[in-house]
């Protein structure tokens, strides 16, 4: 998520013991519930055992979500697409085993130059030109990630498109048009396969990456590092490609923890964008 960024870089620096690949998934804290719309989280790569991951982002062993957590949604990839998630399977089975509503999100990324070589031909869209070749790659990448999602058991009607920064070792181009030819392409693939979509981002980085373009589809909203008020604020603010908000989202040093945006019962919210374990 828009911390993942920030963690990765943190990662690169730190000097610690790498656990084996094979390391148990840690153990969730216990922690008093509290007031409030119903509360989740979401986890992914940064909650894998040390020593596992791709070089640009390397896993940090950090703490599953709290009991209290009634839903989760989980992350399909390692950072940017095309890289799964290196214990996606271990995270469905903790929810399984818990019994918690359970949804997707992925990390749509822009191609590299190899990437869009190799698969910016075969696809929906016209590869004589460049944005059809662009398309072309969301979609496959978006294909891929339903694959490792129903592979690992996540039987989720939905996919979050995660849309922020990821770099190194994918960019974004500077120019929105081609940034929205790949993701019109995810939207694409997600939606051939039955899945219902919606975006996480913030204002400023959507802005920085599509410029203005707007779908107007639901939207999962981050606060950022601050705390459960802030981000309840976000579900009446915050809009940034004119759709309604479903989650707002905080996070600290440990976890990302997210509420369901009010308005809507939690029950309708929940059936739509998650299984239930």
């Amino acid at each position: 998520m828009v911390g993942e960024v920030f963690r990765a870089v943190l990662a690169l620096i730190m000097s610690a013991v790498v656990a084996t690949a094979e390391a148990p998934v840690a153990r969730p804290e216990a922690a008093s519930p509290g007031p409030g719309p119903v509360v989740g989280a979401d986890i992914s790569w940064p909650n894998c055992p040390r020593g596992m991951g791709i070089r640009s982002r390397p896993t940090l062993g950090k703490p599953l979500p709290r009991r209290t957590a009634r839903f989760v949604v989980i992350g399909l990839t390692n950072g940017p697409a095309f890289h799964p998630n290196p214990c996606l399977d271990a995270q469905v089975a903790y929810a399984q085993d818990r019994k918690m509503w359970a949804s997707a999100y992925a990390v749509a990324t822009y191609p590299t130059r190899s990437q869009l070589r190799g698969l910016g031909n075969d696809g929906p869209a016209d590869p004589s030109k460049r944005r059809g070749r662009l398309f072309n790659t969301g979609y496959a990448q978006a294909k891929l990630n339903v694959d490792w999602m129903r592979e690992a058991g996540l039987d989720s009607p939905a996919v979050w498109v995660d849309v922020e920064p990821v770099s190194p070792p994918a960019p974004w181009s500077s120019r929105p048009r081609e940034n929205k030819a790949v993701v019109d392409g995810v939207l694409r693939a997600y939606r051939e396969d039955g899945l219902d979509v919606g975006f996480y981002s913030v204002g400023t980085l959507w802005r920085q990456i599509m410029g203005t373009v707007r779908y107007g589809i639901p939207e999962w909203r981050s606060a950022g590092p601050t705390n459960r008020k802030r981000a309840l604020a976000m579900c009446t603010s915050g809009r940034f490609q004119g759709g309604p908000a479903v989650i707002g989202q905080w996070w600290d040093d440990d976890r990302d923890y997210n509420l369901l945006c009010p308005g809507t019962p939690a029950e309708d919210v929940l059936a739509r964008w998650f299984t239930n374990y």
